[in-house]
């Protein structure tokens, strides 16, 4: 048999197995339980997050030989060749490639025909968006008054793309990011059932570094798993992905916090020698000084950080004595170089000269100390006392 993706995989085939949209999860199910089903919906996210795996999960809800029931058998006919993509009741359709006047006639042409299989013949219209203005015109009256039998699916990453009228016909369920917990613990599941041994650390570096998108963050394990076989450490994490070494970042922010250049210019070098990209190694300064910024404001912030226990303490050793004013400007100062590192030829030298400024930042003394200093100087000047 040929190699399956963990992606395809471990694809979700119920509601239930699906992680990080329970909002959508919930109202599905609410609506099947009570006969609620609308003709039409429109899932819309970024890529990723499992507006299609929905989609297919939604199909199986329906079509069961026991349902339409929140938690199909799996093992009817209908389940069955859902899952393998083989269903004759759930035609899957490509907006990109399917986006012609002449596409969506046929398509209003087959609604007419009754499902063979099972309770529903289901549409799913994946990038609707891509369809064109005449193509969405000719959907319309087809998609407001569909025949009983039909449900339309349709799944977008670029919603702000999709007509009004379309979008007044069909619910519409805004698919979110999926947190970097939800993430790392569905691939530590994963992980397990593959026979890999792989830190904790390494698998919040791939979940952060799948920016919110689960299929993201499992194709970057097949890669690792690929590379470093059963056995992942954090090394092999960062080789494999081409991500900067956690320490060289805490040195850089180190070096800023504390004004020590040297110690910046080593790390530069370091990561540059390694071939890993500037522009990268500076949004990922940019994030540890925000997140630095966040733990110096207050204790209860750490809550809202996807950081593991031990970056904290290491945040907190760099940053101790050094005024969060320090660690705000700091920030946008890398704000502003992030943008200059991207458009320039020559990286390094924009990154190695911005040192010089950046790692010789004095805090901005607070405005109330500057108030109490101009009232003592004030109440010594009408008491007679002197500069």
């Amino acid at each position: 048999m040929s190699y399956l993706a963990i992606a395809r995989k471990y694809r979700p085939a119920t509601f239930g197995e699906m992680v990080g949209q329970e909002h959508v999860t919930r109202t599905l199910g609410n609506a099947i339980r009570r006969g609620r089903v609308h003709h039409a919906y429109l899932f819309a996210g970024a890529r990723g997050v499992g507006k299609t795996t929905a989609a297919r999960a939604l199909a199986r809800a329906l079509n069961c030989a026991q349902g339409p029931t929140v938690d199909p058998c799996g093992v009817c006919p209908s389940c069955v060749d859902i899952a393998n993509g083989t269903s004759p009741d759930l035609v899957e359709i490509d907006g990109a490639s399917n986006n012609s006047v002449d596409d969506v006639r046929e398509l209003r042409e087959s609604v007419r025909y009754a499902a063979t299989q099972g309770r529903y013949r289901i549409y799913l219209v994946d990038e609707v968006h891509m369809l064109s203005k005449g193509a969405f015109n000719a959907l319309l009256k087809t998609l407001e008054e569909p025949p009983p039998h039909v449900v339309f699916l349709m799944a977008t990453t670029e919603a702000h793309k999709i007509p009004e009228t379309i979008l007044s016909r069909v619910q519409r369920f805004d698919f979110r990011r999926i947190g970097v917990p939800a993430v790392t613990e569905r691939l530590r599941t994963i992980a397990e059932r593959e026979g890999v041994r792989i830190s904790e650390v390494a698998l919040r570096r791939i979940a952060r570094a799948g920016e919110g998108s689960m299929r993201d963050a499992q194709s970057l394990l097949d890669q690792v798993i690929n590379t470093a076989g059963a056995e992942v450490d954090d090394q092999a994490v960062a080789d494999a992905l081409g991500l900067v070494d956690r320490a060289w970042i805490h040195a850089m922010v180190a070096g800023l916090c504390q004004g020590k250049p040297d110690q910046c210019l080593r790390a530069i070098e370091a990561v540059h020698g390694y071939g890993y990209e500037l522009p990268e190694f500076a949004a990922e300064v940019l994030d540890a000084v925000r997140d630095a910024a966040f733990l110096r404001i207050g204790a209860g912030t750490a809550a809202y950080l996807d950081l593991p226990e031990d970056e904290i303490v290491r945040l907190n050793e760099i940053t101790e004595g050094v005024p969060p004013e320090v660690l705000t400007r700091l920030f946008d100062a890398l704000v502003d170089l992030y943008d200059q590192i991207a458009k320039a030829s020559r990286p390094r030298i924009v990154l190695e000269m911005a040192v010089a400024r950046l790692a010789t930042l004095r805090p901005v003394e607070p405005a109330h100390a500057l108030v109490a200093r101009l009232d003592a100087l004030e109440r010594n000047l009408r008491h007679g006392g002197g500069a």
